[in-house]
């Protein structure tokens, strides 16, 4: 059953940055489940998971370091999505791009050959670093630099991209949208449930756009420098529908699809994409990954998954038994 909009809720509110007033919403919450009958999400005969990615300021927020420029609109109906199904979404399982300021992907580990760092969004090809046009600026690093970007290109993987200082561990970057942040608490105090928050990206030696595991997971002797995150797909197995949104559509989100579905390719008649909530990263006169995005969807629905919009009723899911038929 869907329900109405929490009167606390303001559409307004995705883009801007403010404390979620926990106490008052946690008695809000606690009310509108008893006002609503729902009941507490151990008790669900279907199990629904909503995978988050990386909803955080440093992509959703406008003036924020890698702004993904659809992503207040994704996020407004995204919220609006948990409030009107808080009682068939059973867990929220958000991730959260962490970093520091000296990692592979960042400017302050390459420098060219006049020690100059690499302004963002400059892509480092494996020729150029054989032909010493970048390097790694720490010399005991350019052995995994020269491994990884031939790495990268043998997976054909996106090659490697300098991409401005953002998701810093401790910033206000890092953190979830405020909206989105309220929204996802409200429904674990309603559903008495909490959040499975899911870090990725804080490895220093290799890019993480997938929840499920880093872009590269050795290094040039061979030594373990990342492995799959075996216990979220494990958890993400046990959903009866996996739906997926958030940023960026055509980085995190899609690799993270890619990744479930070459670890469980089985579990394609069971993914949800909300393609309303979640868009492709565009710098106008930068880059542009909407034709990768569109790409990327169009795979993973020839593999089986669902795309589906989230003004749309979950009991009219393609693919989805009803909840009353499992009780």
């Amino acid at each position: 059953m869907e329900l109405p909009l929490p009167p606390h809720w303001v559409p307004e509110s995705v883009e801007g940055v403010w404390r979620v007033p926990y106490e008052q919403r946690a008695a809000e919450a606690e009310a509108w489940a008893r006002t609503h009958a729902l009941r507490p999400a151990r008790e669900d005969a279907r199990r629904i998971g909503l995978v988050l990615v990386d909803v955080q300021n440093t992509f959703c927020t406008p003036g924020f370091e890698l702004f993904v420029p659809g992503a207040p609109g994704d996020n407004r109906r995204l919220c609006e999505f948990v409030y009107r199904n808080l009682g068939s979404i059973t867990e929220i399982v958000p991730t959260l791009d962490t970093h520091v300021a000296d990692q592979v992907f960042h400017a302050a580990w390459l420098v060219d050959s006049d020690g100059r760092h690499p302004p963002p969004y400059t892509v480092v090809s494996a020729e150029e670093v054989e032909a010493g046009v970048w390097r790694a600026a720490d010399p005991a690093h350019q052995e995994h630099l020269l491994h990884y970007v031939r790495s990268l290109e043998q997976k054909r993987r996106y090659r490697l991209t300098v991409w401005p200082y953002h998701a810093m561990l401790g910033g206000i970057g890092h953190a979830l949208v405020s909206a989105v942040e309220e929204a996802v608490f409200y429904h674990g105090i309603a559903r008495e449930i909490s959040p499975d928050f899911e870090i990725k990206g804080d490895n220093p030696l290799t890019e993480h756009y997938s929840a499920l595991g880093p872009e590269v997971t050795e290094g040039p002797s061979g030594q373990e420098i990342g492995r799959s995150n075996v216990a979220l797909l494990e958890r993400l197995l046990h959903f009866d529908a996996i739906v997926v949104a958030g940023q960026a559509k055509s980085h995190c989100v899609a690799w993270t699809i890619d990744d479930l579905l070459a670890h469980a390719p089985a579990a394609a008649e069971r993914l949800y994409l909300l393609e309303d909530c979640t868009s492709p990263v565009v710098v106008p006169g930068v880059v542009d990954y909407a034709d990768e995005a569109r790409a990327a969807f169009a795979r993973f629905v020839d593999a089986g998954a669902r795309v589906v919009r989230s003004t749309d009723s979950i009991e009219s899911w393609p693919g989805l038994e009803p909840e009353a038929t499992r009780r």
